[in-house]
């Protein structure tokens, strides 16, 4: 079973391609519009796209290209009349997972799904019903002496409760080896809820992790569950742990004494039973020193530490990573790349990295793109290569970006009341209403009902 997003302008033809797939057994999410879909995005991420190519407003072609900024993993699908094949096969080229010509067969609709989301599970995708903890480390792709003495250090680790701590720059597969550690442990068939201090802002940090009740501030319209309580049982990932203000520090240590969450706005303490594992971009030792980060906190989350080396100390790795990213993504992207010219390895392996195993996996998926033939030439990896300096977004851009996901996340605080969201951001609710209009965001779908 899998979640999928269905798009579509055509209420009947939805309808009937979400009852086929709930006959197959997948969870759907129903979006009338590619904006509709958005929403949808930010609030449950799927694990397949299935999108018309013609619709009124956004057309599918622009939806793919907002979903593959967001999350490049997840493969979308065009439905296609067949007039517009040429159009479809555009879209192929620019990285479009497949097409399905309409009116569609069964059998053909549901090979093209299971091509899909066979595509995204060998890219990591999280598909519910894969059996939890076995081959632990199997994401883990490494033949590096340096590496295989840490994944048996995390092993032992995982074996007790003690808190980790994992260090290691960005890009260099810090949450893979948290899962990883989860998956070894005995609560590895329970939840594994992953949060980036970093991505949320600071006046929602305690509501995200400890949830509130219902009249708990303005806008505060019903009870709803934290982080702590959604990983009971479990374990809970606290990415870029030096991110977290001073202050938060401060109540995160206490739940770590007392082991046990005060959501906001209640008088009384649940318990929770969560292994916590940590992480960081940089040494805590040093924001310690610099007085930004509480040193006894510190000492909870360190009781072990692992180092993540970045791919240039781990260099073998380079070869292996990259024709394992090639494989899955010529899958994806239904292109026949089967190796590397002469050449071209060498230059990958000789490469600088600064971004680690993410900035590879970006580059081997311009090399998978652009390839006309089964073996990827020098030149193209030279290419791709050169234009890694060019890839930083442009500061409005990255802007815009924050804002948006700003916003989502009032609009989750106060289940799309857009009164209460613009007291929360101090704007008035004209500006406010403009700001949601810049982001194509519509409240009625953080609403409960929605």
């Amino acid at each position: 079973m899998a979640r999928i997003l269905i798009v579509d302008d055509d209420p009947t033809l939805l309808r009937l391609l979400s009852l086929r797939l709930r006959e197959e057994g997948h969870a759907v999410i129903e979006a009338a519009s590619g904006n509709a879909a958005l929403a949808k995005l930010d609030r449950e991420l799927p694990q397949l796209v299935i999108t018309d190519l013609r619709m009124a407003g956004m057309d599918g072609l622009e939806l793919f290209e907002a979903v593959h900024r967001r999350h490049p993993l997840v493969p979308v699908v065009m439905l296609t009349a067949h007039a517009t094949i040429p159009d479809a096969v555009r879209a192929l080229q620019r990285g479009v997972f497949g097409y399905i010509t309409k009116p569609y067969h069964a059998r053909e609709l549901m090979a093209e799904v299971n091509r899909a989301l066979a595509a995204a599970q060998a890219l990591g995708a999280d598909i519910p019903g894969d059996e939890p903890g076995e081959a632990w480390r199997e994401a883990v792709l490494t033949r590096s002496p340096r590496m295989q003495q840490l994944l048996a250090e995390a092993r032992l680790v995982a074996q007790s409760e003690a808190s980790v701590l994992v260090e290691g720059a960005s890009g260099s597969g810090k949450e893979l080896l948290a899962r990883a550690i989860h998956a070894a442990s005995a609560r590895g068939t329970s939840s594994f809820v992953a949060v980036n201090c970093g991505a949320i802002p600071e006046g929602l940090i305690e509501s995200e992790l400890f949830g509130h009740v219902k009249g708990a501030f303005t806008g505060a319209q019903r009870d709803r569950r934290g982080l702590f309580d959604e990983a009971r049982g479990g374990t809970l990932f606290l990415d870029e742990i030096a991110e977290l203000p001073l202050a938060m520090q401060v109540k995160l240590l206490r739940v770590l004494q007392e082991r046990e969450v005060r959501p906001v706005g209640s008088d009384r303490a649940v318990k929770v039973d969560v292994r916590i594992i940590s992480a960081s971009h940089r040494r805590l030792e040093g924001e310690v020193a610099a007085g930004r980060f509480r040193e006894d906190l510190y000492y909870r989350l360190n009781v072990v530490k692992l180092l993540l080396p970045p791919l240039a100390e781990r260099r073998e790795d380079i070869p292996l990573l990259a024709q394992h990213f090639m494989a899955a993504l010529a899958q994806r992207y239904g292109k026949i790349v089967t190796g590397f010219a002469p050449g071209s390895l060498e230059l990958l392996a000789a490469a600088a990295w600064p971004g680690n195993v993410r900035q590879l996996q970006n580059v081997v998926e311009k090399c998978v793109v652009l390839c006309t033939g089964p073996l990827v030439p020098e030149v193209l990896v030279q290419r791709a290569l050169a234009q890694q300096s060019s890839d930083v977004l442009p500061f409005d851009e990255a802007r815009r970006q924050f804002e948006r996901d700003y916003l989502v996340q009032l609009l989750k605080m106060t289940a799309g009341n857009v009164s209460q969201a613009a007291k929360l951001a101090r704007r008035n609710r004209t500006d406010f209403y403009a700001l949601l209009g810049r982001h194509e965001l519509e409240p009625g779908e953080f609403k409960p009902s929605a």
